[in-house]
């Protein structure tokens, strides 16, 4: 890699960190820390369109390698900025919707060129996942209620991760009936996401359907099954997958079930969280090692204590619905904040990992004794 290779992301990774931080000052706020509020305090969209919106388009856009497509990142962290700045709705929500379209281009681009007029379900299961993220900005762009905007946001995410799962897939070498099983899980939970246009509840509940009905998929399917018998980095990222697609489930059966209180209260928080921190940012801690090397051009050593804030994760998520479904506020701030104690020991593991790799890099290389004289 070039040495500007890191110089030349560092504007998006600031975006993205800048939404991270916010978006975790603004949900410590909202769950009940009492620390100076931001304003205004946009929990959800700072860490969905701004910060897992840079980071997703971001990672596509250096595997396409095309420098439009970084428009993408661009505006989704530009559009962070806008909310945070308190500007107009229309100013921030409008930077989110052409962050999103730019990514269906971007995706639908490459895929074109990947494969022309050849069907290929993971590559059109990626464009489907950034089209949900659309019509989520969209929604909300046109005075829609967060809480209904949310689940197509949600939906970018779920679709996205195992779209890239269903492309690693070929590894195994998926038969037909496994890849239309996976296309008929992926049609259910859009389908309910569609129906929740019309009738909220009731959409919830069959997008629920399809989230057990995926995360069943992922967990039996995946390969994770396979390596998480190996060692070091390949066992890690297995660890991180396995409990993210059974939080997956987990989630799927409390939309089933609570649907009608997908709109804030203690049974909203836990709809969210299953999903948003025991199955997404698991997806984060164990793509990370693979996805960030391309982006900062810097090897990430796998760490043991990379653990730790693995661990932390789930056991502070679990440590929060506990506090949500037994009406406990106090286990539920409480476990707020250890989730996001994990999410800045992952960032803190990540730069420890870094700089030890930049150190060895930089080491001159010792002389054999065989060497000419």
């Amino acid at each position: 890699m070039k040495p500007t290779h890191f110089s030349r992301h560092m504007p998006f990774i600031a975006l993205g960190g800048l939404a991270l931080l916010a978006g975790m000052w603004a949900g410590l706020v909202r769950i009940g820390w009492a620390i100076p509020p931001l304003q205004p305090a946009a929990h959800g969209p700072l860490m969905i369109s701004g910060f897992l919106g840079v980071v997703i388009s971001l990672e596509r856009a250096v595997a396409f390698g095309k420098r439009w497509t970084f428009a993408a990142p661009l505006l989704s962290g530009l559009g962070a900025v806008a909310l945070l700045l308190g500007l107009p709705a229309e100013i921030y929500c409008g930077l989110f919707v052409l962050a999103s379209a730019v990514l269906i281009i971007a995706f639908a681009t490459t895929y074109y060129q990947h494969y022309g007029s050849k069907i290929e379900w993971s590559g059109l299961t990626m464009i489907g996942g950034a089209v949900l993220w659309l019509v989520g900005n969209g929604l909300w762009w046109a005075g829609r209620p967060l809480a209904q905007a949310t689940p197509w946001w949600i939906g970018f995410l779920v679709v996205t991760i195992a779209a890239e799962r269903l492309e690693l897939g070929r590894v195994l070498l998926l038969g037909r009936v496994s890849r239309i099983t996976f296309l008929l899980c992926v049609a259910l939970f859009v389908g309910g996401l569609k129906l929740s246009l019309f009738a909220f509840s009731a959409g919830l509940q069959l997008s629920g359907a399809g989230l057990i009905a995926l995360g069943a998929w992922l967990l039996y399917f995946d390969i994770a099954h396979r390596t998480i018998r190996q060692k070091g980095l390949t066992r890690f990222i297995a660890a991180c997958l396995l409990p993210g697609y059974a939080w997956l489930i987990f989630a799927g059966a409390l939309w089933l079930m609570w649907a009608p209180y997908f709109s804030g209260g203690p049974f909203y928080d836990a709809m969210l969280h299953t999903i948003l921190l025991g199955f997404v940012f698991s997806m984060i801690f164990g793509h990370e090692p693979i996805i960030m090397p391309a982006i900062v051009g810097v090897p990430i050593v796998y760490r043991p204590a990379f653990y730790g804030h693995l661990v932390l994760l789930h056991a502070s998520l679990i440590l929060r619905l506990v506090g949500d479904l037994a009406a406990q506020p106090s286990l539920r701030i409480w476990g707020g904040m250890l989730n996001v104690i994990a999410v800045l020991a992952f960032i803190g593991n990540t730069v420890i990992a870094v700089r030890a790799q930049l150190r060895a890099q930089a080491q001159p290389p010792t002389q054999s004794s065989t060497s000419p004289r």
